[in-house]
């Protein structure tokens, strides 16, 4: 349930688009962006990071979309936010010696396993390696996004934001979990 919440904007940013145009799935977007921050601030008492980060820019560009009627500036969304994670990864790295992949994956690993006092060895190369991939890919994706935003029409970008995209990510996490799956404790 918590991972449909999570992609409630997307999801009805495209049926609000399919239904009507990409002015009033904008407007949803924004709403749905905020009332998502509401939630989690009743819900948890806190709103992390990534929900202020997506947010913010979701009322920022969805606003100027809106104030000029002009679709372009939602399409910059994804490629912000994709190469805001793809530095922040990189300079987590280069700047203050985070491996921003690892922490992710060993919080991830820390709370399926909090019942089992189970210690998890996966080698610094394995998320070296990780690392350089999600930077990679993040900035790809940025990258990848424009291309599409403005060499095709804006149907095909819609479908490549909420289809591609995803489908992007979903292989990139199951050869992530390919990758560290050897190196986690077997069931009892």
């Amino acid at each position: 349930m918590a991972l449909l919440f999570e992609y409630l904007p997307l999801i009805l940013f495209f049926v609000v688009y399919k239904t009507v145009d990409i002015f009033w799935a904008t407007g949803v977007l924004i709403i749905a962006a905020i009332v998502q921050l509401v939630y989690y601030k009743v819900s948890t008492g806190k709103i992390e990071t990534r929900h202020w980060i997506f947010a913010g820019i979701a009322v920022v560009l969805g606003g100027m979309t809106l104030a000029f009627h002009d679709e372009q500036f939602i399409q910059w969304k994804v490629s912000i936010i994709y190469a805001l994670l793809g530095l922040s990864i990189l300079f987590g790295k280069l700047l203050f010696k985070t491996n921003l992949v690892e922490k992710a994956l060993m919080g991830l690993f820390s709370s399926v396993q909090k019942e089992q006092e189970v210690e998890i060895n996966i080698p610094n190369a394995i998320f070296n390696q990780l690392l350089v991939l999600w930077v990679f890919l993040f900035l790809s994706i940025a990258v990848l996004n424009l291309y599409v935003a403005f060499n095709y029409s804006l149907d095909t970008w819609v479908n490549f934001k909420v289809f591609g995209l995803m489908g992007i990510t979903f292989i990139a996490i199951v050869f992530t979990m390919f990758k560290v799956y050897k190196f986690l404790p077997e069931e009892q």
